[in-house]
């Protein structure tokens, strides 16, 4: 069958035209996230608590963020783009916990804040970022402790 002619095909892409003109009329479009992933990673690198975590796994700061950009362009405007697994990253770092992802959901909010294109927009990448900060923490804790973890995230602070 002709995909432009599969309902679920055209229901896709339908449905991903319709979030990233969501995503583009709150004011984050493409350049907004390349600009918000660069100002973000650079408050990263000078945390305290998290520059030493990135310092000892980031070798190529250039590629890693075009990676990240290609993440958020993916999860904000459903592109498709990116084919990375973050869970397997995350849960690889030994002591990585609550703390820590408040600690960036603090950054990301600050970020978001900083250089705000609409309300709208800073609520939804930062309920966005929270829901994945959530998400990431409880495979943490499902890996470590099993399914007590199974909601880790809950204090988890929203934007």
């Amino acid at each position: 069958m002709n995909p432009d002619h599969d309902p679920h095909h055209r229901f896709a892409l339908e449905a991903r035209a319709a979030k990233r003109a969501a995503a583009h009329a709150a004011g984050v479009d493409e350049a907004y996230i390349a600009s918000f992933v660069e100002r973000f990673y650079a408050l990263v690198r000078g945390d305290e608590r998290l520059g030493p975590i990135f310092a000892s796994r980031v070798s190529d700061w250039p590629e890693h963020l075009d990676r990240m950009k290609s993440f958020w362009r993916s999860v904000l405007h459903n592109s498709g783009e990116y084919q990375g697994r973050p869970m397997p990253k995350h849960v690889a770092i030994d002591g990585l916990d609550d703390a820590h992802f408040e600690r960036w959901l603090t950054l990301f909010y600050a970020t978001l804040r900083d250089d705000e294109p609409t309300e709208a927009a800073t609520q939804r990448v930062g309920a966005t970022a929270r829901n994945i900060a959530d998400s990431l923490l409880t495979g943490i804790a499902l890996h470590r402790h099993g399914i007590v973890g199974g909601k880790a995230g809950r204090e988890l602070p929203h934007v």
